[in-house]
């Protein structure tokens, strides 16, 4: 117990400020009889809109260093069109959902399955981008008979080049100092010029933007940071899974993606037989933040 004690910042479940978070990873937990088991899932934060019982609801999963609030108008716009429900969800790690020292997409997955069964929600269609995504994936090769049709926006299941610089921003977004006093349009319009140098995409400094909430008079990141840096190989990692989903799978992208490149479209096709993959031109790595209509289209179109 010593041991462990030095090793841990203690926080409680609901706080979510960027730089405090558990040092060390302890993905297995000893049973009364010393055999390794699997830690429990978390109790995700999500937001449930409403719909018909007879149409598959649409779940979408946010990615890395983001949060529900992401795909608010994209959810809002699914269940007034199809009559569908519709969750939005905070990831462990992210949003309002508790911290974690297990950042690995079992983990996450096994999370998302006990909301689906709490809620009752299950066969349903996924949407994940990015991170989002690869626990989308997790969970269909998992447990197929809970997913009835998938979405994986511009990422693939398997190690992609580029992974690696996203987690280039965490050191920015610690160094970034906003005073509390702004008002939200003001604390924008400083993250937007202190990461324009670094990154020129208006999309990316928008997505990030979503996680940057002011609590007691003070801007906070709602991202677990220090965990997902510690463990990033793990989610840069191709899944370590194995099952095929045969169900209906569209994967959309930018056209010249660096996270879904081309080239792993047969290996993708090995896991996902029916898998579509759609080009999205110039709508970078936040499709649904920089093209926004002609994703909602693929969706619709997709959902039809």
């Amino acid at each position: 117990f010593n041991m462990w004690a030095r090793n841990w910042r203690y926080l409680p479940w609901g706080s979510s400020c960027l730089w405090i978070s558990p040092i060390r990873s302890m993905r297995r937990s000893l049973s009364p009889r010393g055999q390794l088991c699997p830690l429990p899932p978390v109790p995700l934060s999500y937001k449930l809109l409403d719909g018909q019982d007879t149409l598959p609801p649409v779940v979408f999963l946010h990615g890395i260093f983001s949060n529900k609030n992401i795909f608010q108008a994209e959810a809002k716009t699914l269940a007034q069109q199809t009559g569908r429900k519709v969750l939005t969800m905070d990831a462990r790690n992210h949003g309002e959902s508790p911290h974690s020292p297990d950042c690995s997409y079992e983990a996450m997955s096994a999370d998302l399955q006990a909301l689906l069964q709490k809620l009752g929600l299950a066969p349903c269609v996924l949407i994940g981008h990015s991170m989002g995504g690869k626990t989308a994936m997790m969970l269909a090769l998992q447990k197929p008979e809970l997913v009835e049709r998938l979405v994986s926006v511009d990422i693939s299941p398997f190690v992609s080049p580029n992974m690696p610089n996203v987690f280039k921003i965490i050191s920015l977004m610690e160094s970034l100092n906003i005073p509390g006093d702004l008002s939200h349009s003001q604390a924008f319009k400083l993250l937007h010029e202190y990461l324009e140098p670094f990154t020129e995409d208006l999309s990316i400094r928008q997505y990030l933007f979503n996680s940057l909430v002011r609590i007691d008079g003070q801007y906070v990141w709602k991202v677990n940071g220090e965990n997902l840096q510690q463990q990033k190989h793990q989610l840069l990692d191709t899944l370590q899974v194995q099952g095929v989903y045969r169900g209906r799978t569209l994967f959309l992208r930018d056209t010249h993606s660096s996270f879904l490149p081309s080239s792993h479209y047969s290996k993708i096709k090995l896991l996902f037989p029916e898998a579509q993959f759609q080009d999205i031109p110039d709508s970078g790595h936040i499709t649904h933040i920089k093209k926004p209509q002609e994703f909602m289209n693929s969706i619709l179109s997709f959902l039809s």
